[in-house]
């Protein structure tokens, strides 16, 4: 953690409150423990923006996009936080989102896709060890038509850890064409660890791509057996599992020293695990 730190402490801070960007901004931007933060990228800006929280404590973040603007979202839990974060969007925008769950955390998101051809992909791990309870909810609206969305969720629980997910993706009447899908994969490395997934879909437009859907399982023993007769423990090739399953997610950041450093914390939580 040490490490995502140092990083972190290393970018430009996202201010007091309020984040305002007019052009095309190519050093990411940091905010650590905001109580609350409203972001603004003009029409046309982009910008990469990473959120740690390492306390306790109740954040909110409030995104604007404008028309053609662009924003990667990195958001990091190494506390027991609730942050709660609203993205609206409008036409031919786009966010990339990644959120990472590194101890148990309640992490509420809401998407406003406002304007067409607007698009959000997001990403999220919760990583929950012993006596961890990780919440996250995402829910996805479609206000107008030609919008896409796409929503990845990994959850890995151990020992008695709880994870929940409750995903919506809503598609307006008027929201024809939305191309939406969402995808939970979770999985159990206990007989006594817990992980509750619940995608869901609310439709009101005829002509739309829409899925979703769940899994909860534990890990391949033939993938563990390959590996162990290759040398590896069965902790070693259980870890190395691990790390392949959330990997994708984790390495989504767009940063790539912070996706290194993240990584390896994820690779030190598991070796807790």
């Amino acid at each position: 953690m040490e490490a995502i730190l140092d990083i972190i402490r290393g970018m430009r801070s996202a201010g007091a409150g309020e984040l305002r960007v007019a052009g095309c901004e190519t050093e990411p931007f940091a905010a650590i423990d905001p109580r609350r933060l409203r972001v603004e990228l003009a029409a046309g800006a982009s910008a990469r923006l990473v959120v740690l929280h390492t306390a306790a404590d109740v954040a909110a973040l409030d995104v604007t996009l404008g028309e053609g603007a662009q924003l990667e979202l990195t958001e990091l839990f190494a506390a027991e936080a609730f942050a709660e974060v609203r993205i609206a969007q409008a036409a031919d925008s786009s966010c990339r989102m990644t959120s990472v769950q590194l101890c148990g955390a309640n992490a509420v998101y809401t998407v406003e896709l406002e304007g067409r051809d607007a698009s959000c992909e997001a990403g999220a791990v919760l990583l929950l060890a012993d006596g961890e309870h990780g919440v996250l909810k995402l829910r996805t609206n479609h206000r107008v038509a030609d919008c896409r969305s796409d929503a990845l969720v990994k959850g890995v629980a151990g020992g008695r850890a709880v994870g929940e997910f409750s995903g919506l993706v809503y598609v307006a009447p008027d929201a024809q064409r939305t191309d939406a899908r969402q995808q939970s994969r979770n999985v159990l490395l206990s007989d006594t660890a817990r992980i509750v997934a619940e995608p869901q879909l609310e439709i009101y437009a005829d002509d739309v791509k829409c899925s979703h859907g769940a899994t909860v399982g534990r890990m391949e023993d033939d993938a563990i057996l390959y590996m162990r007769q290759r040398g590896l423990s069965e902790a070693q090739a259980r870890r190395l599992q691990i790390e392949g399953f959330v990997g994708d997610v984790v390495r989504r950041c767009g940063i790539e020293p912070l996706c290194e450093a993240l990584a390896e914390a994820v690779a030190a939580k598991l070796e807790r695990m």
